[in-house]
C-alpha cells in the first residue's frame, strides 16, 4: 500500500466562497444582494481565489524543507564536475612568452584555468609513426625500395627489411578521428619534428629554444579491447607503476653519417608514461649547436632518408624545410606505445575551474558544529585551505569526509562541496574553534558544469595576457551540472540501501553511473559472469558493462575507451566487497541487417516516410537511453524478433502496411537470414545495414564482407617474420630494418 500524502486543508474555491457568503448575514445583515453582479461578491470571490492559492502552497513541502531533510540525513548534493580540454598556445610576434600556472582562458563567458605553466615558444610539433605496411608489388616502387636498401647497405643475413609508411597525426584532429596506432610500428617509437613557426632564421629560433622547457601535449586514444581481453580491476592496493618513457633529441650525425641523439630528462610528466592525456615538460639543451634537423641534404646519399635509425621522411616539403630538430620517445622496457590522437607543442590542460581569493569565514564561538559559508559554490574537494588563528598564529586545518575518526583535539573540518559550506567539529569529535579565533579560507577552486563541454576551438581568449593566442585542439569533456534537489530526494532510498557499498546488483549499476567525471550513458551488471569463461557460472565474479554517453566514431554502437573503464574500476574498487572479483567490460554487439518493404498512404511523401521508418527502427534497436523498447536501451540478451520490428515500423504515420521484414544475423562476416536473432545474455544488437524500399520487400539484407588484413611483406613479396609489437623479442634472425616506402607520384 502506498504511503498517503496528508492534505492539511482541502477546501476548494467554491467552498471558500460559499463559506464567506454564509457569514454575510451574521456580520452585515443589511447586505441582502448576494448575486454575482454585486461588487461585494466580486471582492469575496477574489479573496476565495487567493485563499485557494495559499492552501495549495500550504499543502506542498517547500524547497527549504526538502533541503532540511537532506541535511538531516547527511546526504549532500553532488557538486558540478569540471570539464577538461587540451589547449595549445602560440606567440603572436614570434618571441617566446611565459604563461603562468593558473592563467585564465575563456570560451565566451566560461572560464578555464591552465593546469601547467607554459613557455610559449615559436615552434609547432606533431607526431609521426613508422607504421608497418604491406608492400605493393609495383615494379617502379620495388625499384625505388631497392635503391633505398642499396644506399643504406645490403640487408645482412641477420636482418630483414621492414617497409613502413610515415603516418602523421593531424595538427588539428577531427572529433571522429581515430588517431595513429603506435603499437603497429617497425621501431616502437614516437617521432616528433619540431618546426619553425615564425618568419625568422632557424639560428634565431634555436637560440630562443636553448635552455627553455618545451611542453609536449599528448592525447591518447585507445579503444577498449573485447571483453575477453579485459583484466580484473586491480583493487585498492598499490597500482602498478607507469611505463618509463625515454625521451631523446637529435644532435647531429657522426663520421659515418649515423644519427646521434641525446637523452632528455622530463622535468614534469602528467601522462603516466604516455597512457593518459597530459603534458610532458622537456628541458631543451643549453647549447645551440645541439639541435640538428637531420634533413636528407645532410646525408651522404639522399636515398638513405628515413632508413635505419633516421627519422621518417616528411611528405610536405614546406614542413620539411622548417624542421629544427627531432624528438623521439620509446618505452624503456621495449614495449609498445599506445594509440595517440594528438601530439603538439606549447600545450597545457585547461580545467573549467577558477581560484578564489582569500575569504573571511567568521569568528570562533566554541559552539559545536560551527559552520562557515564560502562565497562560491561547487567547490572542488581537497582544494580548500582553511586556517584558524590560534595562540601561535594561523594554523592550517585538514579536510576529512566525516568526524567519525576525529579526536577531541584534531583540527578537522568537513566540506559540503555543492553548498560551499565548511563545518567544524563539536569538541568531542574534532576540535571546535574557540571564542575569538578568526577563521579564513586561504585558497580553494570552484566551477564546473555541463556548459563547459565546449567544441574544439571555443577556448580562444586569454583576457589578462597579450601576445599569445590559445585554442583547444579537441572538444572539452567531463563537465556536468550539480545534482538537483529532486534527484537527491530520489536517491535517498538507494543511499540508505547500499550505504556507499556495492553488494547487490543494483548497487553496482547505480554506483557505476555515479562515477565522477565519467560520461557514462548506461551501465548493466552481469552477476557470476567471467568475461573469459562466458559459458560457466563463476561464484564471486561481477562484470559491469559500460557504454559511453556518446561516441562520434560509432554512433550506432558506442564503444568505451580504456580511460573510461579505468575510471569506473577505480570508483567501484573502493566500494566492492574484498571477496568480489570485479570486471568492467565494454558491450558485446551482434551485427544484424534489416530489409523491409513499405506501402505508403496516399498524400504522404515516400522519401519522408521511408526515412522515418529507418529512424524508428534504428532508435528501437539502439543500446542507449532514451531509446530501445522501454526507453532504457536494448536489454542485454533480449532476442531481436522480426514481428516486433514490424510493429515498431507500423507506428510511423503514413505507413499503410508492410510487405514483410527480413532480418539477417551477421556471424563471422557471413549474413544469415532469420526470423528471430537469439542473443546471448551479454549481447545487444548492432544495426550495420538497413534497406527500406517502397513496394515489394527486397532480397534479404546483406553486407559487404571486408577482406582479411594483409601481413606486411618484404622486398621479396613474402610475409615479414617480425616479432609482435612490444614482445621484446631479440631473435637474431629477425632484426627489422626500417625501410620507408616511397610516396607514389602520378
Amino acid at each position: 500500500m502506498p504511503l498517503p500524502s496528508p492534505i492539511l486543508d482541502d477546501r476548494s474555491f467554491q467552498q471558500l466562497k460559499d463559506e464567506l457568503v454564509r457569514r454575510i448575514p451574521v456580520y452585515t445583515p443589511e447586505w441582502t444582494d448576494h448575486n454575482e453582479s454585486d461588487p461585494g461578491i466580486t471582492i469575496l470571490e477574489l479573496f476565495a481565489h487567493l485563499g485557494e492559492t495559499l492552501l495549495y502552497r500550504f499543502n506542498q513541502i517547500p524547497e527549504t524543507t526538502k533541503l532540511a531533510f537532506l541535511r538531516l540525513l547527511k546526504i549532500p548534493l553532488r557538486p558540478a564536475a569540471p570539464s577538461r580540454a587540451m589547449v595549445a598556445l602560440t606567440p603572436k610576434n614570434g618571441k617566446g612568452l611565459l604563461v603562468e600556472l593558473g592563467a585564465e582562458g575563456q570560451a565566451g563567458k566560461i572560464g578555464f584555468e591552465l593546469d601547467t605553466e607554459v613557455y610559449a615558444l615559436p615552434v609547432k610539433a606533431f607526431a609521426i609513426a613508422k607504421q608497418i605496411t604491406p608492400l605493393d608489388q609495383d615494379a617502379d616502387l620495388l625499384a625505388a625500395m631497392q635503391r633505398i636498401v642499396t644506399a643504406r647497405g645490403a640487408i645482412r643475413t641477420n636482418e630483414v627489411a621492414a617497409p613502413y609508411r610515415a603516418v602523421a597525426l593531424d595538427i588539428e584532429p577531427k572529433p571522429d578521428a581515430d588517431g595513429v596506432d603506435f603499437a603497429a610500428t617497425v621501431d616502437d617509437m614516437l617521432w616528433i619534428p619540431v618546426l619553425r613557426d615564425a618568419d625568422k632564421p632557424d639560428a634565431e629560433i634555436v637560440k630562443e629554444l636553448a635552455g627553455h622547457v618545451l611542453n609536449i601535449g599528448v592525447v591518447p586514444f585507445e579503444p577498449a579491447p573485447p571483453m575477453a581481453n579485459i583484466d580484473a580491476c586491480p583493487g585498492t592496493g598499490v597500482s602498478p607503476p607507469p611505463p618509463v618513457i625515454v625521451w631523446q633529441i637529435s644532435v647531429g650525425l657522426d663520421d659515418k653519417k649515423t644519427p646521434r641523439f641525446r637523452e632528455l630528462v622530463p622535468c614534469g610528466d602528467t601522462t603516466r608514461g604516455l597512457s593518459d592525456a597530459g603534458v610532458v615538460r622537456l628541458r631543451l639543451p643549453q647549447d645551440v649547436h645541439a639541435f640538428a634537423p637531420l634533413r636528407a641534404t645532410d646525408l651522404d646519399d639522399a636515398d638513405r632518408e628515413g632508413s635505419d635509425d633516421l627519422p621518417p621522411p616528411i611528405e610536405d616539403e614546406e614542413q620539411a624545410k622548417k624542421v629544427l630538430c627531432w624528438l623521439r620517445a620509446f618505452r624503456q622496457d621495449g614495449g609498445s606505445l599506445r594509440r595517440l590522437l594528438w601530439v603538439g607543442a606549447n600545450a597545457s590542460v585547461a580545467v573549467q575551474l577558477r581560484t578564489a581569493l582569500p575569504e573571511f569565514l567568521g569568528m570562533g564561538t566554541a559552539q559545536p558544529n560551527q559552520q562557515g559559508q564560502l562565497v562560491n559554490r561547487s567547490v572542488v574537494a581537497d582544494s580548500v585551505q582553511v586556517e584558524v588563528e590560534e595562540t601561535g598564529g594561523w594554523t592550517r586545518w585538514t579536510e576529512v569526509v566525516d568526524f567519525e575518526a576525529s579526536g577531541r583535539d584534531d583540527r578537522h573540518f568537513v566540506l559540503n562541496s555543492d553548498a560551499g559550506l565548511v563545518t567544524f567539529g563539536n569538541g568531542i569529535r574534532g576540535r571546535a574553534p574557540q571564542i575569538g579565533e578568526r577563521l579564513r579560507a586561504r585558497h580553494y577552486r570552484y566551477g564546473g558544469g555541463l556548459s563547459g563541454n565546449v567544441p574544439a576551438g571555443a577556448i580562444n581568449k586569454l583576457p589578462k595576457i597579450s601576445g599569445v593566442t590559445i585554442a583547444n585542439v579537441l572538444p572539452a569533456r567531463g563537465g556536468d551540472d550539480p545534482e538537483s534537489i529532486e534527484a537527491a530526494l530520489d536517491r535517498i532510498p538507494s543511499e540508505f540501501r547500499r550505504h556507499d557499498r556495492a553488494v547487490a546488483e543494483s548497487d553496482f549499476r547505480e554506483l557505476a553511473m555515479m562515477t565522477p567525471g565519467a560520461e557514462i550513458g548506461r551501465a548493466e551488471v552481469l552477476p557470476l559472469f567471467h568475461p573469459q569463461r562466458v559459458n560457466d557460472t563463476t561464484p564471486g565474479v561481477v562484470s559491469v558493462v559500460v557504454w559511453p554517453r556518446e561516441d562520434p566514431r560509432h554512433p550506432d554502437a558506442p564503444w568505451p575507451d580504456r580511460t573510461l573503464l579505468s575510471s569506473v574500476c577505480r570508483w567501484l574498487d573502493t566500494r566492492r566487497l574484498v571477496t568480489t572479483e570485479l570486471y568492467v567490460i565494454p558491450p558485446t554487439y551482434r551485427k544484424i541487417a534489416v530489409s523491409v518493404g513499405i506501402e505508403v498512404k496516399p498524400g504522404h511523401g515516400v522519401e519522408a516516410v521511408r526515412r522515418w521508418v529507418e529512424l524508428v527502427i534504428r532508435q528501437y534497436l539502439a543500446p542507449l537511453p532514451p531509446y530501445g523498447p522501454s526507453g532504457n536501451g536494448w536489454p542485454l540478451g533480449r532476442r531481436v524478433h522480426g514481428p516486433e520490428l514490424e510493429s515498431a515500423a507500423l507506428q510511423v504515420e503514413g505507413v499503410e502496411f508492410l510487405y514483410g521484414l527480413n532480418l539477417a544475423s551477421i556471424d563471422d562476416n557471413v549474413p544469415t537470414q532469420r526470423t528471430t536473432v537469439i542473443l546471448t545474455p551479454w549481447e545487444v544488437p548492432q544495426l550495420t545495414d538497413i534497406t527500406i524500399v517502397s513496394g515489394k520487400n527486397p532480397d534479404p539484407a546483406t553486407v559487404t564482407i571486408a577482406p582479411a588484413p594483409h601481413r606486411p611483406k618484404g622486398l621479396d613479396g613474402r610475409p615479414l617474420p617480425l616479432p609482435p609489437p612490444g614482445s621484446g623479442s631479440e631473435d637474431p634472425i629477425a632484426v627489422p630494418v626500417p625501410i620507408p616506402v616511397p610516396k607514389e607520384e602520378c
